[in-house]
């Protein structure tokens, strides 16, 4: 190995991995993971670590390895990233998307916050480890996963109906959307620790009429009707509802601030986390969003049926109360028909392996601190916690105060700042010594 220092290994793997196109289509048509796997797969067997090529389908494969801690007695940890990422047009992008380009500070491509950075930090941390014979302080389960740009049905969620044993004796994991600073007016920063997620449900959404010439009056029109729900629903906002993990986190938020916080005027409070505040916003309430409309096959033939799909979003313990609010607002003149549905997920906090977060954390930042938060959207952390496994978002990054980070996850000109990737990595290799 070259005598480079972890950071700087970490920038490396990283333009690596970005380099491989693994977009996810939502099926087989792309690339896959398998180059990808290949190349992580190498990077630990080169250290000595044994590891594992899982593919449910040809192409789409997921690499595990058990790395063996100081402390065998004790429980497992589960640490996770996926190397899929959803797909991008180039013309669209400053910089190639699968080119790992660095300009203006920043590592530009397709992968670079969601989530390759921390696979390439998990590695670059467990190689210098493995070179310079430190174990972890336990056990560690190591995931680079599949498919969690759909769902996980090919990676982390076929992995616990199928190979449950490669994570015999985990209680605990760490994974994406966590772990990254949020800074204060006051010039503090807050380092936001993913500790639940919304659920998920999807409708679809279908109204029935009456079939005819486009030029005739027609008062029985499936599409418009549809329209009508949809735009209320659209224009719907559901209540402000605190969850445990929301509620510590907008009292600590207040605390810091010294200001209330007023649901029925959140964003004077969210406001202080620009640009954060529209991810942190959409964890109060529940969601639901218009994404797609079917109807007709001919401009001027009225169709008997139009449909449309909405990707609905539920806090933790609320699933059955919103479906009953979201059938009531779509009411009976229409069906409603789930086609896909997955759990939310809530974890304790604060716990042991958080205060490790925290200490390990203050060492390379002194004076921040280390919050909750419910993420909106959802990570392969539903799966494993389907196993007893108590799940968080940390991998961390030390963020610039303007960066847009919601901004960057599926987004064009998608990029980390290198300084906010490096930076992780001595984070990560303290709370190896402390997990």
């Amino acid at each position: 190995m070259s005598p480079e220092s972890a950071e700087d290994e970490a920038v490396s793997i990283c333009r690596d991995l970005m380099r491989f196109d693994t977009s996810n289509y939502g099926d087989d048509r792309g690339p896959g993971e398998r180059l990808a796997a290949e190349y992580v797969a190498g990077l630990l067997t080169e250290v000595g670590l044994d590891v594992e090529l899982i593919e449910p389908r040809p192409g789409r494969t997921t690499v595990m390895a058990r790395w063996t801690g100081a402390d065998p007695e004790r429980s497992g940890l589960l640490v996770h990233a996926h190397t899929d990422v959803v797909p991008a047009e180039p013309a669209l992008w400053r910089y190639h998307p699968f080119g790992g380009e660095i300009a203006d500070g920043c590592l530009w491509g397709r992968g670079a916050v969601d989530m390759k950075y921390f696979a390439a930090q998990m590695l670059a941390v467990v190689r210098a480890r493995m070179r310079a014979g430190r174990p972890p302080a336990r056990d560690v389960v190591l995931a680079f996963v599949a498919d969690e740009e759909n769902g996980g049905r090919l990676g982390a969620r076929w992995l616990v109906d199928n190979r449950p044993e490669l994570f015999e004796g985990c209680t605990e994991a760490i994974g994406e959307v966590g772990g990254f600073s949020a800074t204060l007016p006051n010039g503090r920063r807050l380092y936001l620790v993913e500790t639940a997620e919304k659920g998920v449900i999807w409708f679809r959404v279908t109204t029935k009429g009456v079939a005819g010439h486009g030029s005739m009056l027609n008062s029985s029109n499936a599409i418009a009707q549809l329209g009508e729900i949809m735009h209320r629903v659209g224009e719907h906002k559901f209540p402000i509802q605190l969850t445990p993990t929301t509620r510590q986190f907008i009292d600590a938020l207040s605390a810091e601030l010294d200001e209330q916080f007023h649901p029925d005027d959140p964003d004077a409070l969210l406001k202080a986390i620009t640009p954060l505040e529209r991810i942190v916003g959409a964890s109060l309430q529940n969601i639901a969003s218009p994404t797609l409309i079917s109807a007709g096959n001919k401009t001027n033939v009225i169709p008997s049926q139009a449909s449309a799909e909405l990707d609905c979003r539920f806090l933790p313990g609320h699933e059955d109360e919103f479906i009953a609010s979201f059938v009531a607002l779509v009411g009976p003149n229409a069906t409603c028909e789930i086609f896909y549905r997955d759990i939310a997920v809530e974890t304790q906090f604060p716990a042991p392996i958080t205060h490790a977060m925290a200490a390990s954390v203050a060492r390379h930042d002194p004076g921040a601190g280390v919050i909750p938060y419910l993420l909106p959207a959802g990570t392969d952390a539903k799966h494993f916690s389907r196993l007893g496994i108590a799940c968080y978002g940390f991998a961390p990054l030390k963020l610039p105060a303007d960066f847009d980070f919601p901004a960057a996850f599926h987004g064009v000109d998608e990029r980390v700042p290198v300084d906010a990737l490096r930076f992780g990595v001595p984070v990560l290799d303290d709370f190896f010594d402390r997990c």
